[in-house]
């Protein structure tokens, strides 16, 4: 590999570096969104070929798109977009062909050997498990260098996300205990935070980054409790054979690793491997996701130094080609571009590369397959039980949740608070995390069959986020202060850092 620096484990850039934009998933998760970054020097002339006016058409029409992706809450609208379309086609004179479409079988075959599922089916189990491998990419990142990497600093999200779960659960079970309905109780228990991350947004400056902080490593942990419930309680009768083959397909990454592989490309067999082997297995196949995402490295093999290095280096033989008459100076770019790609981890490419689609085409889809709830097929006599337990364990389980053991975690000692940070900040988080959207939708179909019960429970789900997202947009313009307190962190990186006892 001539041209590139001998390798330096240089950190990539800290969770709360990447979080200081504001923007954020979901889904994550708790993933981040960054602000897109134009992909050409604006300040560049246009190509040799290009045509005046059609360029001035083009930036005309992508002007509008462009700003609005900048806009911390850009994803969130977007969810919430496809998820109002969804229910209102659901519930119009053609929601018949709202179920055509999603119910159109889609496979693919090679001889006598076929595949085939509906299109709903695609997407929640095959493209969602792209979002839970961006959720396992947060997860690895921030236990190794972000609000999760000191146990101590971790124990209040971790305290948090513990109590925005357990109760939630409990408030649901109080109500369906001894009822088919009972196996319902993880729905509750899920945080969405594109739509969280959407109301911070709105209330701007009056958000501390401390609190921003809290409920991003919040939803990161709530995601990984989803993902343990979905694990061991909402998959099917496990077939040993077929996830000893989902591990197979999850050891040819560490193997991969160990021969020096850096292309992504070289590692989608043996992912699409402990996929398939997931799926056949009766675990839901986006746990493999979420595996993949905790193997991938996280320490960048150059770093920003080396990449400098090599940039300069480069600069100057293309400068000296030119000087001397040349024309072929491709040959001086392969190794600036293989720097470029390894002066960040794997893990803070493959988010970079991927927090897009999620942000923007995967999360959407699935608010649109998932929540054209027919309203005239829910049945608030028969199933209140379960729209009173999701509703009432997302708008009070969750924010009464989160503001105890959070609470209690401080006063043990167990936890240390952000400096500065007010209780009554943190019970604003809580309210906000009572938006459970995608994780609670996407748990709804795995714990109801299709029927009243799955569309009663969608319904209170929908209800319960409405209401969580006004309640908490309402809370903070009255609790949250413009001015920070005293002692409080000015920014992501002071907030991960300041904590008082």
């Amino acid at each position: 590999m001539s041209g590139i620096p001998a390798p330096n484990r240089v950190p990539g850039v800290q969770g709360a570096e990447m979080i200081s934009a504001g923007a954020g998933l979901v889904g994550p998760p708790a993933v981040c969104v960054e602000a897109p970054v134009r992909p050409v020097d604006p300040r560049l002339p246009a190509p040799p070929e290009a045509w005046s006016p059609a360029q001035r058409v083009v930036r005309a029409v992508a002007a509008p798109v462009e700003r609005f992706l900048a806009v911390e809450a850009s994803s969130g609208i977007l969810l919430l977009v496809a998820a109002v379309f969804a229910l209102l086609w659901a519930n119009s004179p053609w929601r018949d062909a709202y179920e055509a479409i999603w119910t159109a079988p889609l496979g693919v075959s090679l001889g006598s050997l076929s595949f085939e599922r509906d299109l709903r089916w695609w997407v929640n189990d095959g493209l969602m498990a792209i979002f839970f491998f961006v959720v396992g990419l947060e997860i690895r990142r921030e236990i190794h260098h972000g609000e999760l990497s000191e146990l101590r600093r971790a124990a209040l999200p971790l305290a948090a996300a513990l109590g925005g779960m357990l109760l939630p659960a409990l408030l649901y079970t109080s109500l369906n205990a001894g009822l088919p309905s009972s196996v319902g109780w993880g729905v509750p228990m899920a945080t969405d935070i594109a739509f969280a991350v959407g109301v911070l947004a709105l209330l701007g400056d009056r958000v501390a980054p401390s609190l921003r902080i809290l409920l991003l490593s919040l939803a990161v942990i709530d995601d990984l409790g989803a993902i343990l419930v979905i694990a061991f309680f909402y998959s099917d009768g496990i077939s040993f054979p077929a996830l000893a083959l989902s591990g197979l397909g999850l050891l040819t990454i560490p193997v991969l690793q160990r021969f020096g592989a850096r292309s992504p490309l070289l590692y989608l067999p043996g992912a699409l491997l402990a996929w398939g082997g997931a799926y056949a297995s009766g675990v839901h196949p986006t746990i493999a996701g979420v595996a993949i995402g905790l193997l991938t490295p996280v320490t960048a093999w150059l770093g920003p130094t080396h990449f400098v290095e090599a940039a300069e280096r480069a600069a100057s033989e293309v400068r000296a080609a030119t000087e001397r008459g040349a024309t072929d100076i491709q040959g001086h770019f392969g190794a600036l571009a293989e720097a470029a790609r390894e002066a960040v981890s794997p893990v803070e490419r493959m988010q970079h590369m991927l927090h897009g689609w999620v942000a923007y085409l995967v999360m959407p889809l699935f608010a649109f397959a998932n929540a054209g709830v027919a309203l005239g097929d829910a049945d608030l006599s028969g199933e209140w039980r379960v729209f009173a337990g999701v509703f009432l364990g997302l708008l009070v389980g969750k924010p009464l949740g989160v503001l105890a053991l959070s609470r209690l975690a401080a006063a043990s000692g167990i936890a240390a608070v952000p400096s500065g940070m007010r209780w009554a900040e943190v019970a604003v988080v809580g309210l906000v995390a009572g938006i459970g959207f995608t994780m609670a939708l996407f748990i709804a179909q795995l714990a109801f069959p299709p029927g009243p019960a799955l569309e009663t429970a969608k319904l209170g789900i929908l209800a319960a986020s409405l209401c969580a997202g006004v309640l908490g947009y309402i809370a903070g313009r009255l609790i949250l202060r413009r001015p920070t307190s005293p002692g409080a962190a000015r920014s992501a990186a002071e907030a991960e850092r300041a904590t008082h006892a």
